[in-house]
């Protein structure tokens, strides 16, 4: 999977239609081979985004657990915290 794809589900506040079509966004790309599609490719393109999201957004929307919902900002932290482990960042320090 795309490591910019992020998990969208089980967060407060929930994922936001611009963080659906994001991911959706990014799906497309991985499966399409195409950062930009051409003028030909275009239409399509945007509809498969479309639908995708469309389609997550029922997902995220029809999806239950008992887990209580994670917290945006923290699990950012965490992302940093990782992110600077593993590039060797100053992120860790700050």
């Amino acid at each position: 999977m795309c490591r910019n794809i992020r998990t969208l589900h089980n967060f407060e506040p929930h994922a936001t239609s611009e963080e659906v079509h994001a991911a959706a966004l990014q799906y497309v790309r991985k499966v399409s081979g195409m950062n930009k599609p051409s003028a030909a490719n275009q239409a399509i393109f945007d509809q498969a985004v479309a639908d995708i999201a469309h389609t997550t957004e029922h997902l995220l929307a029809d999806l239950v657990t008992q887990a209580p919902p994670k917290d945006r900002e923290v699990e950012a932290a965490k992302a940093k915290e990782r992110a600077a482990k593993r590039y060797g960042t100053q992120a860790a320090s700050a």
